[in-house]
């Protein structure tokens, strides 16, 4: 039986770009947490920033919530991860 492939992104046209560079450390970071508001999602995220700031040393954790999984993020909580200036940003994908 053949193996399909699935791609799961549509068909739109993205340009090529390279990978953000890796954060050489988390110590005295700002982490954005993106909340997709899936079932769970919000516990999963109350463990992560306690690990990430008492393992990690992350200085500071900012915490946002998309209205609906169903739809891509809109454009002010995008903006608010940005105003905010975090290193990087983890997104809670799954119940």
């Amino acid at each position: 039986m053949p193996i399909t492939i699935v791609n799961p992104f549509d068909e739109t046209s993205r340009a090529k770009s390279k990978p953000a560079p890796r954060l050489s450390s988390l110590t005295g970071t700002r982490i954005g947490l993106l909340d997709i508001s899936k079932t769970g999602g919000r516990v999963f995220l109350d463990r992560l920033e306690y690990l990430l700031k008492e393992r990690f040393a992350v200085a500071e954790i900012v915490r946002v919530m998309k209205p609906t999984f169903t739809r891509p993020a809109p454009d002010a909580i995008i903006q608010k991860l940005l105003d905010a200036k975090c290193d990087a940003v983890i997104e809670a994908l799954a119940d």
